[in-house]
């Protein structure tokens, strides 16, 4: 029992050391644009690749229902210790942009047995209080996102390259966390066979194909966010002339307090609901795309990052809580398969919209080109604001 306890720390801990790979490029791309000789716009590109390789290895993971054929604790070490060689690969200093973005397309792939399964583990070990559980979840990717943002402010006076090795490192750490201390949990209920068909039947389901919607919405507005933050920040300090604007500490305090409030929001969810909670952070979301182009013309930095710090907790807030819904729409023996095909799903969309607000910045100076990423959150509030049918006990 007392080990039980345990289970969700050493989980939330793994899932924060492993996704540390996420955006480790992002925090030292200025560094790569300059040792590698690669254009502005390789941020995106390199993001992007990240995101496709998730697709793809999620995709595969989805099609041979590996989540919930394997177990899942094998799957998570093996995707944590080739996603490591991969991101490590990259100090090499012979690198093109094209293999640049192999290795982050391969990151990415290896991430797809990192986060889904992650939160596979977890929806074997808590049967109630998902919300709850996912929230602490979710919250360790959020900062691992965040940190390498972090990690490059404090070694600003070390080379860009311990960056890449520490995250590394964490995610070997964080693969050995779950071989070594987290067995298959007692819900589980694994498949037997490969079932190809499942990753498409799955969504005839009236409740899981409304969440799974709600899910996709945020995904149009999250990651663009995310990976637009320090250059929101970028273009705020150019037009105001703030030069000692630390943007590095900014952007992982405006990404990292998204963890805290995917805690809360999971908290929230049990006394007003999951569904509930969800349609209220993704609606504030909404109302932070709708209103960023203002933001931009006061003068008051505080007031400018400060409505990012909101801006950054409350997009990612509803992320568990989908999650929640999904899981718990889905077919018991095919959960591992149904929450890394939303996945799939969500990050191919998430892709479009940074690739659509990459474009746009190589195009325009206008600062109201945030305002696109508010149809994702409109179309996951209409999905959301269905009818929920009654579910069939399996």
């Amino acid at each position: 029992m007392k080990r039980a306890k345990l289970i969700l720390p050493i989980i939330v801990i793994a899932q924060f050391c492993c996704t540390s790979l996420w955006f480790a490029g992002n925090g030292v791309i200025n560094d790569m644009v300059l040792n590698f000789n690669l254009k502005l716009n390789a941020l995106g590109h390199l993001t992007s690749a990240v995101q496709f390789g998730f697709i793809i290895g999620t995709l595969v993971f989805a099609i041979l229902t590996i989540a919930d054929r394997f177990s899942p604790s094998k799957v998570f070490f093996i995707s944590a210790l080739f996603g490591a060689t991969f991101n490590l690969a990259i100090i090499w200093n012979g690198h093109t942009l094209t293999s640049l973005l192999l290795l982050r397309f391969l990151t990415g792939f290896c991430l797809a047995g990192i986060y889904p399964i992650g939160m596979k583990i977890a929806t074997d070990y808590f049967n109630t209080g998902l919300g709850k559980s996912l929230g602490f979840l979710v919250g360790a990717l959020v900062l691992g996102t965040a940190f390498p943002h972090l990690l490059k402010d404090f070694t600003s006076s070390y080379p860009w390259k311990s960056v890449l090795i520490t995250t590394s490192t964490l995610a070997v750490i964080g693969g050995l966390l779950i071989l070594f201390l987290v067995p298959n949990g007692p819900y589980r209920k694994p498949s037997l066979h490969t079932t190809f068909k499942a990753c498409f039947t799955i969504f005839k389901k009236h409740n899981f194909r409304h969440a799974a919607f709600g899910y996709f919405g945020h995904m149009w507005e999250l990651y663009a966010f995310w990976v637009f933050t320090p250059i929101m920040l970028k273009q705020y300090s150019i037009n105001h002339s703030i030069a000692d604007l630390n943007i590095p500490l900014l952007s992982f305090l405006i990404i990292g307090l998204g963890g805290v409030a995917c805690i809360i929001s999971g908290y929230a969810a049990q006394r007003i609901g999951t569904k509930k909670t969800a349609f209220i952070a993704l609606l504030l979301s909404c109302i932070c795309c709708l209103l960023s182009p203002l933001l931009f013309t006061v003068t008051s930095t505080n007031i400018f990052v400060g409505f990012l710090m909101f801006w950054g907790m409350v997009v990612v807030a509803d992320s568990p809580l989908l999650s929640t819904l999904i899981a718990e729409s889905a077919t018991p023996q095919l959960k591992g398969t149904s929450l890394t095909i939303v996945n799939c799903i969500g990050f191919t969309i998430s892709i479009i919209s940074i690739q659509l607000l990459t474009a746009l910045i190589e195009t325009t100076t206008s600062n109201g080109i945030y305002v696109i990423l508010a149809l994702g959150p409109i179309l996951g509030l209409l999905a959301l604001s269905g009818k929920k049918k009654p579910t069939i006990s399996q």
